[in-house]
């Protein structure tokens, strides 16, 4: 018998993406699977249920009947509590869990014995690369946290110079410079701001300036061993921390735009711009925090909110920026889905290998228990 995909509809607040596209839905089938999807499911992303049954997809109304008979459920966020309970034990759920967060639905699907795989925690490796939906939606929130910008902005972004008179370029500074804030750095450039960016990982200077922007940061010993083997920023001392924060501060004072996308796995996000820094901002200034979701890098950022502060600096706490672009944003996630979806599908079988490397780092749960260290801790 083939093996059953099924893809619902994102019950989530605010999500817009879905997990397949017609393009993917085609290679799942090829990879000897039948594909259902629940209709609506593309909706969001401008993906009629048409495109789906020309691709060979079933469009099924019945959730329940879908979810029962699959094997495998593809996702953009977690499954829901009706969701998790509609499925039988042993099927394999692969999204994007926000495992560390998401307590609740984690022990349900522990609790109906559902094998269940985070993106997020697909390591960082050469054979990886094309599953790594960290860096595919954080390319795109980069993008889209500029455009955020430039809307809340007043001003234009590039020196235009007219017979009436000189427009100073915006001034850009971007703290973080992960995948988010490469793809700011090159977004801002292209549109004509001078930017700064900072970042605590002594290897994103030369990156920062190869995007031709200026690159802002205390570079002592501690700065110069502040990065993972895995590539990701370590927590600062309260020490370095204190150095960093007098010499940004000094410069977010004179900026129009910030962008802050400080994330550490597993840990509440650090606070990189004080209240008392936004407090010195000009009227006007905006501030974007892509971290709002994990508690913010901006004091008093509010998620699904813009605060304006009495001295009129906007901060932006738009969740799932990537959710703002969702056509792309879909395509891309579909594509990480279903590379991924080909290490549990071997000659048209499903094979559940746990020792492979990449599988083994992803698991969260399995046989009846949460068995990814990090969650269960």
């Amino acid at each position: 018998m083939a093996i059953a995909i099924a893809v619902t509809r994102e019950r989530r607040e605010g999500e817009t993406r879905c997990a397949l596209t017609p393009e993917t839905a085609k290679k799942l089938i090829a990879l000897g699977a039948t594909v259902t999807v629940e209709a609506g499911t593309g909706a969001g992303s401008s993906i009629p249920d048409a495109d789906y049954l020309e691709a060979g997809v079933t469009v099924a109304k019945d959730t329940k009947a879908v979810l029962e008979r699959a094997d495998i459920l593809l996702k953009v966020r977690g499954p829901t509590a009706q969701e998790t309970s509609a499925m039988k034990p042993g099927t394999i759920v692969v999204a994007m869990l926000d495992a560390f967060r998401d307590k609740d639905t984690v022990a349900a699907m522990a609790g109906a014995n559902l094998t269940s795989f985070a993106m997020e925690f697909v390591p960082r490796i050469s054979r990886a690369q094309v599953m790594d939906a960290l860096s595919s939606q954080a390319n795109l929130a980069g993008y889209r946290a500029v455009i955020e910008a430039a809307y809340a902005y007043g001003k234009g972004f590039p020196m235009m110079m007219t017979a009436a008179g000189t427009v100073a370029p915006a001034k850009v500074f971007i703290m973080g410079v992960g995948v988010a804030g490469l793809q700011a750095i090159a977004t801002a450039r292209r549109m004509g701001a001078v930017v700064t960016a900072t970042d605590v990982r002594p290897a994103t200077k030369e990156q920062v300036e190869s995007l031709g922007a200026k690159f802002l940061a205390v570079e002592d010993e501690e700065f110069k061993n502040a990065q993972t083997a895995g590539g990701y920023a370590k927590p600062m001392s309260a020490e370095y921390q204190a150095k960093q924060a007098i010499l940004t501060g000094e410069h977010i004072r004179k900026q129009d735009i910030v962008i802050t996308t400080a994330l550490i796995p597993g840990r509440a996000a650090p606070v990189l711009v004080t209240a008392e820094q936004v407090a010195t901002m000009k009227p006007g200034s905006v501030l974007i925090d892509l971290a709002v979701e994990a508690g913010g890098n901006v004091e008093g950022a509010k998620a699904g909110e813009v605060v304006t502060t009495r001295n009129g600096v906007q901060i932006v706490g738009y969740t799932n920026l990537p959710g703002r672009i969702a056509a792309d944003a879909s395509a891309l996630f579909a594509k990480n889905l279903l590379a991924f979806t080909g290490l549990l599908i071997k000659d048209g079988a499903l094979t559940l290998d746990l020792e492979d490397e990449i599988l083994k780092a992803a698991v969260v749960t399995h046989g009846g228990a949460v068995v990814h260290e990090g969650v269960r801790g």
